[in-house]
């Protein structure tokens, strides 16, 4: 216990972006919905109800036994809250048997949800340059780590409550292997403070470097650095 408490964080984290989810399936990869069409199933619905698809379920129930050669039995599982990370959780977990679950601690944290998308959560891509005309400029003067939606929030408001959340992880969950089971937002502010990043390099993923829905993302410790390194990013069962 001793050594575990000098060292002052887990052993290892690994960040797991959510399966795939209602919203993500009819938007393709665009902010706002395209069109009329593709928001009429899932107009009204609250961001923290939003449910896997069933191409969801399966990347789940899939990512349970790569998490499991990588890692074993967590000690602890954290999720936001929201539907799409706990039903991504209970796919995973189907890969242990009742004994390990025994082992795992499962917490709901909402310092981990995803940024607040604001007033124009539910709107089209038209409805949000009529109401919105300034929101284009404003954007691209800005970047997206500082801009924020409209009553919402930007990502540097979402590094204050992940820094919260690290904080903890690290004063109460030394030596132990923890998952967190979040968000594609919150997954780039957990990179941008865990690996120190600039503000140039945290406005905008790469081309082709947005994490998937369940890429897992594996830091471990390093005593010679004395801090969690990076040691694989946005890992997918199969590929």
């Amino acid at each position: 216990m001793k050594a575990s408490k000098a060292i002052g964080r887990p052993t290892t984290l690994v960040l797991i972006r959510h399966a795939e989810s209602a919203r993500n399936k009819v938007k393709k990869g665009n902010v706002y919905f395209p069109d009329e069409e593709s928001r009429a199933g899932l107009r009204g619905i609250p961001d923290h109800l939003i449910r896997l698809t069933d191409h969801g379920y399966i990347q789940a129930s899939q990512a349970g036994p790569e998490l499991k050669k990588l890692v074993g039995v967590p000690d602890y599982i954290y999720h936001s809250g929201y539907m799409r990370t706990v039903q991504t959780m209970n796919g995973i977990l189907e890969a242990y048997s009742s004994k390990e679950l025994g082992k795992i601690r499962i917490r709901s944290n909402p310092f981990i949800r995803e940024r607040d998308p604001g007033h124009a959560y539910d709107m089209t891509d038209a409805e949000v340059k009529k109401h919105f005309p300034y929101l284009a400029e404003y954007w691209k003067t800005f970047g997206c780590f500082f801009a924020r939606p409209p009553g919402g929030e930007s990502l540097a408001d979402v590094c204050k409550r992940v820094y919260l959340f690290l904080n903890m992880l690290f004063r109460d969950r030394s030596g132990k292997t923890i998952v967190v089971v979040t968000h594609c937002g919150t997954i780039r502010c957990f990179r941008f403070l865990l690996e120190h990043w600039d503000y140039k390099r945290a406005l905008s993923w790469p081309d082709g470097k947005s994490p998937k829905n369940c890429g897992m993302t594996i830091y471990r410790y390093d005593k010679t650095e004395t801090r969690l390194v990076l040691k694989e990013y946005d890992r997918v069962s199969g590929e």
